[in-house]
This record gives C-alpha cells, sequence and structure tokens, in this order.
C-alpha cells in the first residue's frame, strides 16, 4: 500500500482515529508521518522482550538464520529473525506466517499452545476430561511422528476409554 500523501513509498505507519462515530485511516509512509508530527514513543527505546524472545529461541535458530526464518512476510517484509530482534511482529500477516516459529516460542513461554482460560470451581469436573484428553491427543500426535506406535496404541486405548464413558 502506497502513502496516502506522497504516493511514492510504501505506507509503514497506519493511523486510525475516531471522533464522532466517524472513522478516519491514514497510511503513511515514514518520512510523512513525521513531516505531520507522527513519532513512535518507543522508537530508540531499548526493548527487553526482544532479548527475552531471543533467549527463548534455540542458539542453533538464533545464530544460523534458515530459509523459514528469512521468509519474509508479504504483507510488511518483517522476517523472522528480524522480530527475534525487535521482539514485535511488523503486521497482522506476521502471525499466519510465522505460525511454526511463534508455535514453538509460545510452547516454551507458556507451556502450551493453547489458552485454557479459568471456569468456574464447579465446571471444573466436567472440563477435566476434555482437557485429559487434548493433551492424549497431543501425546498421540507426538507419538505417531516419532514412530512410538506402542504408545500411540496405548494412548489411542486410553482416548477411547475417556469418550466412551460419556
Amino acid at each position: 500500500m502506497l502513502c496516502q500523501d506522497c504516493g511514492k513509498r510504501e505506507a509503514t505507519v497506519h493511523l486510525t482515529q475516531v471522533v464522532n462515530n466517524q472513522k478516519t485511516v491514514l497510511n503513511l509512509c515514514r518520512e510523512c508521518a513525521e513531516k505531520r508530527g507522527f513519532r513512535n514513543p518507543l522508537e530508540g527505546v531499548p526493548f527487553p522482550l526482544a532479548e527475552f524472545l531471543a533467549s527463548m529461541l534455540s542458539q542453533t535458530q538464533a545464530k544460523k538464520p534458515t530459509k523459514e526464518s528469512e521468509k519474509p512476510c508479504p504483507v510488511c517484509g518483517m522476517s523472522f529473525s528480524d522480530f527475534t530482534k525487535v521482539g514485535r511482529l511488523g503486521c497482522g500477516n506476521c502471525y499466519q506466517t510465522f505460525r511454526n516459529q511463534l508455535t514453538d516460542l509460545l510452547r516454551k513461554v507458556h507451556g502450551s499452545t493453547q489458552h485454557r482460560g479459568k471456569f468456574p470451581h464447579t465446571s471444573k469436573d466436567v472440563m477435566k476430561p476434555l482437557w485429559e484428553k487434548t493433551k492424549l491427543l497431543e501425546e498421540l500426535k507426538k507419538a505417531v511422528q516419532e514412530e512410538n506406535f506402542e504408545k500411540a496404541a496405548q494412548l489411542r486405548d486410553r482416548i477411547k476409554a475417556l469418550t466412551t464413558k460419556k
């Protein structure tokens, strides 16, 4: 998307303002945004999340960029190695582009890639079999990938037993 002011450079600053239920959107290049007085207040400020994320990534991935980590986002042009340096994604499409790498990172940071949320204490008994089934399905998938078919069969049977209890 080109800058709305100059029409020459790629728009990298996207501003949305709503006044009296009227939405105004500005898509500007960095130079035109600065001319209008728009600046990133966090520019130049150290972002400790970047260091944290870089430490969470494997040493081989951080030191030796892979073909996948250098593949840029088709919308903003950011690569995953850029993300590890900056600590922020460039746009909403980056989540889809870097899905595989982000899944691994989320698993390391949070211990899971799925948000379980909170439930009232009364529903805990109802949710426990569902959580166990989800956990077993993940283990089954891993066992199949590792070609550990004996473990996979045991997990399949446990899942079947959980399903038939209902």
